[in-house]
């Protein structure tokens, strides 16, 4: 009964492992089998797979992900993430054509908006269309990626967010305004904002969404002719005065809220 506990275990692990990261279960597997090689303690075991895994990431998947149709978004400059752990996760991979678009509008940001960076969320993983890189619907094909908004902290421009992961905190309709959040709760999309119940509230009144920058950003990427759609949530669409733009779109109750993000994909 042990052994199969043991085994259901590491069976979990790398499931997890794959879905999280894409390449941890299989780094977790060769840790097993040279640890059972090797008789190795615990300790080494551990520290095996951590260093396999930060070699494979960062030294090893770079280089791969080209041949696969992927590269990564930058870790420093103009365009940068949010949360590094969006790297080391590597959930910043994209198309060449995205990453040079986004580069693009993240150097036309700064040269408007002095100092100006522009924050990344998930992207899609380095290998394998129709991957899931959950728990999003359609970001594994290379061609997505979500923006953070912008925001003033105490009336400054700042490059940080309310939510350490960018989501999850939300600019919530007024009344008055379409109120697809509820519309959605009430259809049995529990998931649509599920992620508040999660996400630290509790430096929200901190922050408030710089809307110029926001609105330009957003008005940069539908301009671009490389992008094919632009996701906000409804009320934001109609508190900006972005009903003209054919390229945002409303992206369905079975997905999550977009009052938190931008979402922007290749055509």
């Amino acid at each position: 009964m042990k052994a199969y506990l043991k085994l259901f275990l590491h069976f979990t692990a790398i499931l997890a492992l794959t879905a999280i990261t894409q390449i941890g279960g299989l780094i977790y597997i060769l840790t097993l089998t040279l640890t059972k090689a090797y008789r190795l303690s615990k300790l080494s075991s551990l520290g095996l797979f951590l260093v396999g895994y930060l070699v494979f990431s960062l030294l090893i998947l770079p280089i791969v992900a080209p041949a696969f149709g992927r590269t990564p978004l930058p870790l420093t400059g103009n365009l940068r993430p949010l949360n590094y752990l969006t790297c080391l996760l590597n959930r910043h991979y994209v198309r060449q054509q995205l990453k040079a678009q986004m580069v693009q509008i993240a150097n036309c940001m700064e040269a408007k908006f002095d100092g100006t960076k522009t924050n990344y969320l998930d992207a899609n993983f380095p290998f394998f269309d129709r991957f899931p890189l959950l728990p999003h619907l359609s970001h594994n094909d290379g061609k997505k990626l979500d923006l953070a908004f912008y925001y003033l902290q105490n009336n400054t421009r700042t490059d940080s967010a309310p939510s350490f992961i960018g989501y999850g905190v939300y600019d919530e309709p007024a009344d008055g305004e379409l109120d697809y959040p509820t519309m959605c709760r009430e259809k049995g999309n529990f998931q649509y904002g599920l992620l508040s119940s999660f996400v630290p509230q509790w430096n929200k009144d901190d922050y408030k969404l710089d809307v110029e920058r926001t609105v330009e950003l957003i008005s940069l990427l539908v301009a671009h002719q490389a992008t094919g759609k632009v996701f906000i949530e409804p009320h934001l669409k109609e508190r900006w005065h972005l009903n003209q733009l054919d390229k945002i779109r409303f992206h369905g109750c079975q997905a999550v809220r977009h009052d938190d993000h931008i979402h922007t994909q290749l055509q």
